[in-house]
């Protein structure tokens, strides 16, 4: 069984591999992707890094879609993501301050990672329309997309530090060691350190070809 709430267990939770290398890794180039775009937006001499940020956020979450139709057990998008009624409930359940545990993401937190993946593609389609067309009303919308994806980031990070309290666990710090509480039968298969290192180089080569063309 994946991702199962405790309250439906009588075995005792312990500290497993969950998220995998290429899960942790492409959330946290994401993140300095972003805030290295949103610091360099408005100045005109950052404007090739702030594109080319913006372009390796893209590929990182076009990674993360694809490996969420492949990847380890909790990286798949099946194994996290919830119906309507459900996601309504945990949230309910959240607000009266005693949500059920999930070994991977919560509905909560899937609905969050689905809505920042789309904005992410959006943001970076009109950045680019804008950067080659140089139309202001793209330009608008590319900046009115930017800023709709700051606060969805906000209201992700003030879910996780509230998840962090209900739960008594630390869920940031589960996305740097990959490891959170669970049941030993729903361990990730491996850590998959081979598919890291490909999305890093990879990346890095993109890069290096558009610092160098």
């Amino acid at each position: 069984m994946t991702d199962k709430a405790s309250t439906q267990q009588d075995r005792p939770l312990r500290r497993i591999l969950v998220w995998d290398l290429p899960v942790r890794l492409s959330h946290w180039l994401m993140v300095a992707c972003f805030a290295g775009a949103w610091i360099t937006a408005e100045e005109n001499q950052w404007r090739r890094v702030h594109a080319v940020l913006g372009y390796s956020l893209a590929l990182l979450a076009g990674f993360r879609i694809y490996w969420g139709v492949i990847g380890t057990r909790h990286a798949k998008f099946g194994s996290f993501v919830r119906g309507p009624h459900e996601t309504f409930r945990y949230v309910r359940q959240m607000l009266h301050g005693h949500p059920p545990h999930y070994t991977g993401h919560n509905p909560a937190g899937a609905l969050a990672i689905l809505a920042l993946l789309a904005m992410i593609l959006a943001v970076t389609c009109f950045g680019w329309l804008a950067y080659t067309t140089h139309i202001e009303w793209l330009g608008e919308t590319h900046e009115l997309l930017a800023n709709s994806m700051l606060a969805l980031v906000a209201i992700h990070v003030a879910g996780t530090l509230a998840g962090s309290w209900l739960h008594r666990e630390n869920l940031v710090g589960a996305m740097i060691t990959g490891r959170k509480l669970g049941y030993p039968d729903e361990a990730a298969e491996r850590p998959m350190l081979p598919i890291a290192l490909i999305v890093l180089v990879c990346l890095l080569a993109f890069w290096w070809l558009e610092w160098t063309t």
